[in-house]
């Protein structure tokens, strides 16, 4: 396309200087030769100077037969000397005698009427160009009307006496604008160019248009460019996306200015059709370039397209997905090593951190941050009061069972604990628990030794011990209690009981949550941020002042310790909740 510009710009400027040049010396030329046609009827109109018998006569005023034989044969002359001569009309002022002679017609005379007015040119310019207009008959129309009329210019001559300026007469020569016509017809294109005669007045000579013949030229063009270029007798200029080449010539009397318009349409046509068939080529080759860039494209965005839906279903968690061979190209080479990478990936991760990726980092730190402002305020309340009111050592003792919940919750970084750890937190929750509820329940741990090392997720006991001070704790009675049993199962597994004596779940709710349980999915985040109330028939679990059920409980005792991990709630006969949890012994594992 630069190249089709560049190309187009170096033709159009190239045409435009030809088509100048060429046009100036076109126009130099009509110029002459319409000069040397104004030259001639004005040779001729000498004639009455020359022939001593018609010089003689307009002296005299003679009016006897053979006088006017004499001036017929001297305008016969005039007119027979140049085939476009129209007419001829001689005005003697001695003896007031008009003579009109006519082609092809018999010659008439009229005594005693005035010159007629256009013929009268002064003594200051004895010759003139009157500019195109229909002929006619001198003011002798009554004498002949059979004369058709027809486009002229007309050259008027005043014949003076000489040595004076004494006006003798005057003589006017009609001539067909059929000579101009000859001439300029062969300097332009017709239906495709225009060129104008104006004279000096700005009146047109000659234009294609018949109708503006003798009219002013009413062209914004011509009073810019032409009128008022001076002396200059040559030159161009472009205007209205035409380009005009004008060339002055001096005919008698005034100066005429022909002037050639050639518009740009015209004047670029080779530049445009060569634009037209540079663009259709080029229009193919942009259709064959696209349709082999598509199917160029196509064949590398398809196994692109196939690899990216690989990964999309790998990043959704379909980590088994089939990933066929796409050829024995880079691109195939790098699917081929991305099926190989998922293959190292599904043989070498371990269940649990494909839970891990597949359930948010965030799960845990959310239920570590559960902690029930009113709560903290009912604890921190009673230590107040009983430091007011006994100011014994013991304020000391749940001021620090405080700190190792608070510590214990905020260190986020640990994830997996020990069991004895999170046994530390249970306990200290209770001696804050004892002190806010007097010492009216009774607190008990079994747990054999080596199981206090195994792993588990932090924040598993607290939760289900406290869901019995939430649901289950009677202020009435005295002798409330809840334990902590430990034991190993076989084939690796170990057993958590949480017991207590508190009040029993409703049958209908008890089943609602048993059903919950075996539906256990992931960790519920939206439940961790937005607590809503339990609904009729379902039981929850919670932290303090959260409303995170056990299903979630479940389903992160499941996300480190495997999916076969359990928790199960059942009533006691004798009154009171049991839940119990079961689970694989981990005793080594990666911090998370």
């Amino acid at each position: 396309m630069a190249t089709m510009i560049i190309n187009y710009s170096y033709t159009t400027a190239s045409l435009r200087t030809r088509a100048v040049d060429e046009n100036k010396n076109l126009l130099f030329q009509g110029a002459q030769n319409i000069g040397s046609l104004i030259e001639e009827i004005d040779r001729l109109s000498l004639i009455v100077y020359s022939d001593s018998d018609l010089y003689r006569l307009l002296e005299v005023g003679s009016d006897d037969s053979s006088a006017n034989a004499r001036i017929y044969s001297s305008l016969n002359y005039i007119s027979s000397s140049n085939p476009d001569i129209s007419r001829v009309y001689l005005y003697g002022v001695k003896d007031s005698k008009a003579t009109l002679l006519a082609r092809d017609s018999t010659p008439k005379r009229w005594q005693g009427i005035p010159a007629y007015p256009d013929s009268k040119v002064t003594a200051e310019h004895p010759v003139s160009i009157q500019t195109t207009h229909l002929s006619h008959s001198y003011g002798l129309n009554f004498l002949i009307p059979q004369l058709p009329e027809e486009q002229v210019f007309t050259l008027h001559r005043r014949i003076e006496q000489v040595p004076s300026t004494n006006e003798l007469g005057y003589l006017s020569i009609d001539v067909k604008l059929k000579a101009l016509t000859d001439i300029i017809d062969q300097m332009y294109e017709q239906n495709q160019e225009n060129v104008y005669l104006v004279d000096d007045s700005g009146a047109l000579v000659y234009s294609h248009h018949a109708d503006e013949l003798g009219q002013p030229l009413n062209a914004a063009w011509y009073d810019k460019r032409i009128s008022t270029a001076g002396p200059q007798m040559q030159g161009y200029f472009e205007e209205n996306s035409s380009v005009f080449i004008y060339q002055k010539l001096e005919v008698p009397g005034q100066s005429w200015t022909l002037v050639k318009q050639i518009p740009g349409s015209y004047l670029f046509r080779e530049a445009k059709e060569a634009a037209t068939i540079n663009i259709l080529l080029l229009a193919l080759l942009m259709v064959m370039i696209t349709a082999l860039t598509v199917i160029i494209s196509f064949r590398f965005t398809a196994p692109i397209k196939q690899l990216t839906r690989y990964m999309n279903q790998v990043q959704t968690g379909n980590l088994e997905v089939e990933i066929r061979p796409a050829g024995s190209d880079e691109i195939g080479v790098l699917t081929e090593h991305f099926r190989r990478m998922m293959d190292t990936i599904n043989n070498l991760i371990l269940r649990e951190y494909r839970l891990e990726l597949s359930n948010k980092t965030n799960e845990l730190r959310a239920l570590q941050a559960q902690i029930n402002p009113h709560f903290l305020n009912n604890t921190l309340q009673i230590i107040g009061t009983l430091a007011l009111e006994l100011k014994v050592p013991q304020i000391y003792a749940l001021l620090s069972a405080l700190a190792k919940m608070m510590r214990y919750s905020m260190h986020n970084d640990e994830k997996i604990v020990t069991i004895q750890n999170e046994l530390d937190h249970v306990k200290a929750y209770i001696e804050l628990q004892k002190e806010r509820f007097e010492n009216k329940f009774a607190f008990r741990y079994d747990m054999e030794e080596p199981l206090r090392a195994a792993l588990m997720p932090k924040m598993i006991l607290q939760p289900i011990v406290e869901n019995y001070f939430k649901h289950g704790f009677h202020l009435s009675r005295s002798d409330g209690w809840i334990e902590i049993t430990a034991a190993r199962l076989e084939s690796g597994r170990m057993e958590i009981l949480i017991r207590n004596n508190g009040q029993s779940i409703p049958p209908e709710r008890l089943e609602a949550l048993r059903q919950e349980l075996e539906q256990a999915g992931p960790l519920d985040i939206d439940a961790l941020k937005d607590p809503v109330p339990a609904r009729e028939g379902e039981i929850r679990l919670s932290a303090p002042g959260a409303g995170i059920g056990l299903s979630n409980v479940l389903a992160r005792l499941r996300l480190v310790c495997g999916d076969d991990a359990l928790l199960q709630v059942d009533n006691i006969d004798t009154g009171g909740v049991a839940v119990r949890l079961e689970f694989e012994i981990m005793m080594e594992s990666e911090r998370i």
